[in-house]
């Protein structure tokens, strides 16, 4: 598909400039763990639970190792030379540890190989698992019916037996993937809540029995309809690799899970963000999540007309650090947004090009394509018109996971009827253009064409200079949705950690694969 006439050879060297970047970055996310990579390890080694003081046990230990200055060792070394030289199982290592403050740490050191042998026995059945949930779900996909466009909706009340009445309407409505809005500010939380939650400002609080609480569901409401939904949650934050974790353990579908969005809207540091988003992609890559990326955010702070090449940058570093994590083309939705003035003359064809670049540029990804929001206001019929506008977007440019806008974005949290009249408007332009993306075509050198090739030859321009000066002093000057961030600066920093030599994680390789 070529429809704009793009030049292949600017794409190509696009890709290698983001891969140059991406390789330089990764040299720095191979020597480097975080708090939360060995928190989310020890997770996926079955630890779980919370302390007589409501402390996360996953924290509690990893804090342990830190203020004995020993946790660059990594949680898989300490926690099996502590298995071997008591003896003792792990759930009865970790009942000792919290009752009667048993060390974790201080015994003879192990081999490598040994380190692996031990702990194998806990990751294997939990990786058992998280592979028996992909293949469910690979099957259960392949028995529901074949439409391109999955019709994306968020839910958000605070409380998750909540959430489920939602979730359950907006899929009998006719939605195939459901969103559960996280709590605000969790993703300043350097720990996971621990249990099923019902208090939230904004959203829910992600937790793992939060997760399987609506998996299960909306299996049922499946069951009931015929057809498999997905479930997306958000593993973005200072507990991105733990969220992951717990999400290939309960069988979410899609996370969002961007390596730049958590540096510049949350003020996270870069060191600990880049590292984290490494080891939670593997963990998708593993389970058959699929990731979505946070381009469309640039968009509600900067001019969605002069900036929209920063958009496809990022989608080219997104894209690179994706495979070095292991996750196929397929696995990658990467984001973008309609959000440019309406009022605009031919703004409707300026997103007609920025979306039907990025299908055409990212063919095999399973883009994820965000509603107007910046532009929106009270008026709740403009509002309407212009999701029509951009669902008929959605449908001339083949997007993959079409979340929808609703008329009162700008007033309050949708209402069920909200909901209910987005799916149908998404679900009227579906049938009334079905085809139209096989029978448009562009003329040459045209505004849409034009405009293309404008945005990709600026994007081609911003990674040869992050190239240059390499993504941490990108992200200094604020290239990306006009944000500042400090390499040394931001919420997270003192949890990352340069590896000792003879650091181990037992769920992963040397090649950052899981075991």
């Amino acid at each position: 598909m070529n429809k704009l006439h793009l030049n292949k050879e600017t794409i190509a060297d696009c890709r290698r400039l983001a891969h140059a970047v991406a390789t330089k970055t990764q040299q720095f996310i191979d020597r480097h763990t975080t708090d939360s990579v060995e928190r989310a390890t020890l997770r996926l080694f079955g630890v779980d639970g919370v302390d007589f003081e409501d402390v996360p046990i996953p924290n509690r230990i990893v804090d342990h190792w830190k203020q004995a200055g020993v946790l660059a060792r990594g949680a898989s070394n300490l926690l099996a030379e502590a298995l071997a030289a008591t003896g003792w199982s792990l759930p009865d290592l970790v009942k000792r540890h919290i009752e009667s403050d048993v060390p974790l740490f201080g015994y003879p050191k192990l081999p490598k190989d040994r380190v692996v042998a031990i702990l194998e026995p806990y990751w294997r059945p939990i990786k058992e698992s998280i592979l028996k949930g992909r293949a469910l779900r690979e099957e259960r996909l392949a028995a529901s019916p074949k439409h391109k466009t999955d019709l994306y909706v968020i839910v958000a009340t605070g409380n998750i037996h909540e959430d489920v009445k939602q979730a359950r309407a907006a899929a009998v409505s006719g939605a195939d993937i459901i969103a559960v809005i996280r709590t605000t500010g969790q993703s300043l939380l350097d720990y996971v809540p621990y249990g099923a939650t019902t208090e939230g400002f904004g959203g829910t609080y992600a937790t793992q029995e939060n997760f399987r609480i609506m998996r299960k569901a909306l299996d049922e409401v499946g069951a009931e309809l015929g057809r498999y939904v997905k479930l997306v949650n958000y593993a973005s934050g200072l507990c991105m690799p733990e969220i992951a974790s717990m999400a290939a353990m309960e069988r979410l579908d899609v996370l969002l899970n961007d390596s730049l969005y958590g540096i510049i809207f949350r003020d996270i540091n870069m060191r600990r963000t880049i590292v984290d988003q490494s080891f939670s992609r593997r963990l998708n890559a593993l389970s058959g999540i699929i990731i979505n990326t946070g381009e469309d955010n640039y968009l509600t702070t900067s001019d969605a007309f002069d900036e929209a090449h920063t958009v496809l940058a990022s989608q080219f570093l997104n894209e690179q650090f994706a495979y070095f994590a292991g996750l196929p083309a397929n696995q990658m939705g990467l984001g973008h947004a309609f959000e440019i003035d309406p009022n605009i003359e031919n703004s409707f064809l300026y997103e007609l090009a920025q979306a039907q670049m990025a299908r055409e540029i990212f063919p095999e990804a399973p883009l994820k394509y965000m509603p107007p929001t910046k532009h929106i206001n009270g008026n709740i019929f403009r509002a309407y018109e212009q999701n029509t506008l951009f669902n008929m977007i959605v449908q001339m440019t083949d997007q993959s996971i079409h979340l929808l806008g609703m008329m009162t974005e700008a007033i309050h949290t949708p209402f069920l009827s909200d909901r209910h009249l987005a799916i149908k408007n998404a679900k009227m332009i579906q049938t009334a253009m079905a085809s139209i993306s096989s029978e448009i075509a562009f003329p040459r050198d045209g505004l849409i064409e034009t405009r293309a090739k404008s945005v990709l030859d600026r994007a081609h321009a911003l990674l040869a200079q992050v190239n240059e000066d390499g993504l941490f002093a990108t992200l200094e000057k604020g290239v990306f949705a006009g944000i500042k961030r400090l390499e040394t600066g931001g919420k997270g920093l003192s949890g990352v950690f340069l590896k000792a030599d003879d650091y181990v994680n037992a769920v992963m390789d040397e090649r950052g694969n899981a075991r």
